[in-house]
């Protein structure tokens, strides 16, 4: 009996029907059915199957509003409630925050820095040291008012810019250059907000001007920030667009909300299953909808952490533009995409969730990390209905933390890697480590070949900073 043959018989005996054909998983119980990109050299895990279909059961109690679709990209690999790389579509007035969480609107930020490898090797050391200073040693200075954080909250990103100051890091910054940027951000002219959902000490006037200790923060897990060079260019068409030639250095940054996400997710997930009726059975995945006005609310109320999550990522990049300008300048520096990979979207006359994945629409580039031994991809959208217009936001984990911190720990410095880690926790170094991670090449061939996207620019990692 074959590996297939084995996997079919074992979910069957389970209640879960399994087809594979031409890369793609097929699955369904009583409850619900979903499909799974995913090439065969990759595992299918049973925990993830199994947290897709719950995703995609979840209804309104009362017939007010259920998932329409559901699918999953190649990064797929269980999550807390809702599996990592799943794609759900609900009707307009009806939301799952629980399939968002708390890290709402995490996205992944690529910069140009202007230099060339050949440029930057030579002062390596000293970049390094700034940015350890930086992004891992809180030696930054990041002033912003509570009225900025206020207009940020209610009107927006542009509103956030034209309110910032010109002390501490702002007197660096080029805010005519953020202004162009935000046409570079998928999906944050459409975040609504509203400063009453957001946490009070961003809103208190008595604080003229507050320091937030989040802002500008990387977060712990996966995040990172990574100086990263073009190892080959794929499309040269799209890299001109983005401005990228081989021996190119670039900056990705990956970071969301933190502890404002932590404040909105938390609460709406909490309201979403204090609004299930009395006698009815709760759902035991712990995903709740929220349909009708609340749904409107959440939508809002998830705006603000969106808009947030923006802010600190713009933060950071304006950290190591600081950073580069003592080193080689950075005026050549600018935004190709920011793109997220957490939270919901209105498309299509629909509510697009996605739990780590992206959006990947015709002709809009998406940003596919690997891991930081492995390369990351600068891709094109070609905008696949049959994937709710959506890419994976990574190669996805393969294995889980508990598992890999068994692994012998690798010298982040050590002389046969090309690429360095730099962390103040060692155990980061061992979680993170590549081999945690599926291999970048399948997860990009599979997503080619199905129609998702087109890869543009294949970049190596250089320097990762993890916190």
């Amino acid at each position: 009996m074959g590996t297939y043959q084995r996997l079919q018989r074992a979910f069957a005996r389970t209640g879960i029907a399994l087809d594979y054909r031409d890369g793609i998983y097929h699955v369904r119980d009583d409850q619900a059915e979903a499909h799974i990109l995913l090439p065969d050299s990759l595992p299918l895990e049973d925990k993830a199957v199994r947290q897709l279909l719950a995703f995609a059961a979840v209804r309104d109690p009362h017939g007010h509003g259920a998932v329409c679709r559901a699918c999953a990209t190649p990064d797929f690999h269980p999550g807390t409630v809702a599996p990592v790389g799943s794609i759900v579509a609900t009707p307009p007035d009806f939301v799952i925050p629980a399939a968002i969480g708390t890290d709402i609107n995490c996205s992944v930020r690529l910069l140009t820095t202007g230099a060339r490898l050949d440029q930057l090797a030579p002062h390596k050391q000293r970049l390094v040291d700034l940015l350890t200073a930086s992004l891992l040693n809180n030696a930054r200075d990041v002033p912003v008012s509570t009225r900025a954080f206020r207009a940020l909250f209610d009107e927006g990103p542009g509103a956030f810019i034209d309110g910032l100051g010109s002390e501490g890091l702002w007197a660096h910054a080029d805010k005519a250059r953020l202004r162009v940027e935000l046409d570079s951000c998928i999906g944050l002219a459409s975040f609504g907000g509203s400063a009453r959902y957001a946490p009070d000490a961003y809103l208190q006037e008595r604080h003229a001007v507050f320091r937030d200790p989040g802002l500008g923060t990387v977060g712990s897990g996966n995040h990172f920030v990574e100086l990263q060079v073009v190892e080959e260019v794929l499309d040269r068409h799209a890299a001109w667009k983005a401005g990228l030639r081989a021996g190119d250095v670039v900056v990705m940054i990956h970071s969301g909300s933190r502890d404002v996400g932590f404040h909105v997710g938390q609460a709406w997930m909490d309201r979403a299953r204090a609004q299930w009726p009395r006698g009815v059975r709760h759902p035991e995945s712990g995903l709740y909808g929220l349909s009708g006005p609340l749904a409107g609310e959440y939508l809002q109320a998830m705006g603000v952490a969106a808009r947030y999550a923006w802010a600190n990522r713009v933060v950071l990049a304006e950290l190591v533009r600081k950073d580069l300008e003592q080193v080689v300048g950075a005026a050549g520096s600018r935004l190709v995409v920011d793109v997220p990979h957490n939270v919901v979207l209105r498309e299509q006359g629909m509510n697009i969730h996605r739990k780590g994945a992206t959006p990947a629409h015709a002709g809009d580039f998406a940003l596919i990390p690997g891991s930081m031994g492995d390369a990351s991809y600068l891709v094109t959208g070609l905008g696949s209905a049959d994937w709710l217009w959506s890419c994976s936001h990574g190669a996805g984990r393969r294995m889980r933390r508990q598992a890999v911190r068994a692994l012998r720990p690798r010298a982040a410095d050590d002389a046969a890697q090309p690429w360095q880690c730099v962390t103040l926790r060692e155990e980061r170094r061992i979680e993170e480590a590549p081999e945690a991670y599926k291999p970048i090449g399948p997860v990009i061939d599979a997503q080619e070949t199905a129609g998702l996207v087109r890869a543009a620019v294949r970049l190596k990692p250089w320097v990762t900073f993890k916190a």
